[in-house]
């Protein structure tokens, strides 16, 4: 098992189990890791990039990242939303930002019957985790 995906594996566990909204017998999100690349010219930074993949009706739980993330959607429509900010609905094509300091409030698949999968390039901190449940 590759480094990254060690990294990633413990976050997704927890970030999947406590995502189900009571009696929600959905499909957890597959989080599957594309690249890391160290910052040379930003010690002590990394990018991360990673896809996505939302079954229908996948609900993220309320989490922070960290890091610069940049979300590009690839096919299907997903909600996100930062605290403090609007929930948008994104398709195909369309962008999401979500910096360091933002609380992702509202992260899902728009659909209840269709999937969804977006691209998600990270600036973080070198070994620092993916993201971390709100509590």
């Amino acid at each position: 098992m590759s480094s990254v995906l060690k990294q990633l594996a413990p976050a997704i566990v927890v970030a999947c189990s406590l995502a189900a909204p009571e009696g929600y017998a959905g499909e957890d999100a597959i989080v599957t890791p594309l690249l890391t690349q160290p910052l040379p010219e930003y010690p002590g930074k990394e990018v991360l990039m990673i896809t996505v993949d939302y079954p229908p009706g996948a609900v993220d739980p309320v989490h922070t990242h960290d890091a610069h993330a940049f979300v590009y959607v690839l096919e299907g429509s997903i909600v996100m939303g930062v605290k403090g900010g609007k929930e948008v609905t994104l398709m195909p094509g369309q962008t999401f930002y979500e910096g360091p300091h933002d609380v992702h409030t509202v992260g899902r698949n728009a659909s209840q019957t269709q999937p969804a999968k977006f691209v998600v390039m990270l600036v973080k901190k070198e070994n620092a985790p993916v993201l971390t449940v709100a509590e």
